[in-house]
């Protein structure tokens, strides 16, 4: 096994050489084809002064640029600070000045906010396609130098530095090593079962945790990535039909809308083998819909920034139960702990996750003290997950610790209810929010988009609900909406919902 992620397409390369390894649109390129053309952006940047170490943000849709411009970073010796394309240009500043970067490559159409408004560190502003502005460098005049060879980098070198969503405050980098994102994506693929025949269809972000995963376990297995902009239930399935995938990756907002999508009939979706699910919770009715859907079996899994991608999922050929997201990551360990305490619980009790293993943050950059506060000297990240793990192992996540609604002083986990909602037959998305509340001091409100041939029934609903929970976590009301406030990864964002107009 390798840990240098710069070793990825140099090898991928020499044992697959004209495969192909990526597809966008209707352009295919080979492994061969990323080769050359991560290691010419290696030497563009290595003249441009870029040394090893040295943060470069990579500000970019989901395209073929994103993908060479990553591995051309990481073959120059610097480090990757990917982000979001669907981050304003201030947010990117704010997080460009926070790790001292060196580089950006952006668009044409965006470069012109950051040429001459970078942090002191900033070298060069490179822009891909389009009229590149002055001051910015091409991004094709940076990838026309002879490819060079890859700068080694030591195991527990930074790789990544990868920044918080920034929901309780600014968010905050977490610097992952080579090792660290090595280990996940082979661990990753090894519990998959991840091989040189999988074509894997995504739209997952490539610089969320997921999406990177997802692109590094099939480099280094030697499948073929089909890579979306942006997820339109039409295109993955047609994609998926077209280039007979093998698996689908996504979140639990994309089966939701592949299951309401009125032609799904219409696409032969015979060639899946596995589909994965993760980045939030997903009721188990649901899951079961989507398998009987694709006609293969739903992996879940659980991740987070800190963790480099995944800490747990199922293993492809061994036990599974709809509803938990797995087992820990081979050679990592994982615990249920006490919220009070601290002290680990014994099985089907409730607390805090935490992870230990070589897929943890070597810390947040440059925040000693944020990084104490949720890694312990032993090694052990707390996740700020709510969890249990049963007498077999399995894990299960209740909510997260931060979006607990607290009624009358019983705690009330969004998720469960939400599970409960889902499983409704008139239900096609639910989601759960908290207001304020005189006597009780928070209560639980349910937010539903109905599936297309179902009517508003808010009564029926609640009496749904009264039947599978206690009678303090029922929701206070329901909400019909047309659809939910969203991460650019998919997630629902629970803390935006009141901002939803009633009906």
């Amino acid at each position: 096994m390798f840990f240098d992620l710069a070793e990825t397409l140099p090898r991928a390369a020499a044992q697959y050489g004209a495969k192909t390894a990526l597809i966008v649109g209707d352009r295919r390129f080979s492994y061969d084809d990323l080769r050359v053309e991560a290691g010419r952006i290696a030497g563009g940047l290595a003249g441009l002064g870029i040394l090893p170490n040295d943060r470069v943000t990579l500000y970019l849709p989901n395209d073929a640029d994103w993908v060479t411009a990553y591995y051309g970073i990481l073959q120059a010796g610097a480090v990757v600070n990917a982000v979001n394309f669907l981050n304003t240009p201030d947010e990117v500043l704010f997080i460009m000045h926070d790790c001292g970067a060196t580089a950006l490559v952006t668009t044409a159409e965006r470069a012109g906010h950051f040429v001459g408004g970078g942090p002191a560190s900033l070298k060069a502003v490179i822009a891909t396609g389009g009229v590149v502005p002055e001051g910015a460098l091409a991004f094709r005049d940076l990838s026309s130098v002879a490819p060079t060879p890859a700068r080694r980098r030591a195991t527990e070198d930074i790789a990544h530095i990868g920044y918080t969503s920034g929901t309780t405050g600014r968010p905050k980098g977490a610097a992952m090593s080579h090792r660290a994102v090595s280990f996940n994506a082979a661990m990753t693929a090894q519990m998959h079962v991840r091989t040189a025949v999988d074509v894997v269809v995504t739209a997952l972000p490539l610089p969320h945790v997921y999406g990177n995963i997802v692109l590094n376990a099939t480099f280094r297995t030697g499948g073929t990535l089909v890579l979306h902009p942006r997820f339109v239930e039409a295109e993955i399935l047609q994609s998926i039909a077209a280039n007979r995938a093998t698996l689908l990756e996504g979140v639990p907002t994309m089966y939701f809308y592949i299951l309401a999508f009125a032609n799904r009939a219409d696409f032969d979706l015979s060639s899946l083998t596995r589909a994965t699910v993760g980045g939030q919770s997903m009721p188990v009715g649901k899951m079961a819909e989507v398998e009987a859907a694709l006609g293969c079996r739903l992996i879940e899994l659980w991740g987070m920034t800190e963790l480099a991608g995944l800490g747990t999922t199922h293993p492809a050929y061994g036990p599974a139960r709809l509803g938990s997201i797995g087992i820990a990551l081979p050679f990592c360990e994982a615990r249920v702990v006490g919220l009070a305490d601290g002290g680990r619980l014994p099985p089907g009790d409730a607390g805090e996750l935490q992870i230990r293993g070589p897929i943890v943050m070597s810390g947040y950059w440059n925040n000693d003290a944020a990084t104490q506060e949720v890694l312990t000297k032993d090694g052990w990240l707390a996740t700020g997950d709510i969890a249990r793990i049963d007498a077999d192992g399995f894990i299960y996540i209740v909510d997260r610790r931060k979006e607990m609604i607290l009624t009358a002083g019983y705690n009330v986990y969004p998720a469960e209810l939400e599970r409960v909602l889902a499983d409704h037959p008139s239900v096609a998305m639910a989601a759960v929010g908290k207001e304020s509340h005189a006597e009780k001091g928070e209560v639980a409100v349910a937010y539903v988009v109905l599936k297309a041939d179902a009517k508003p029934d808010a009564e029926g609903l609640l009496a749904h609900c009264r039947t599978h929970l206690a009678a303090y976590k029922v929701p206070r009301a329901v909400r019909y909406v047309a659809d939910f406030p969203k991460t650019s990864t998919g997630k629902i964002l629970r803390r935006e919902l009141h901002m939803l107009v009633k009906s």
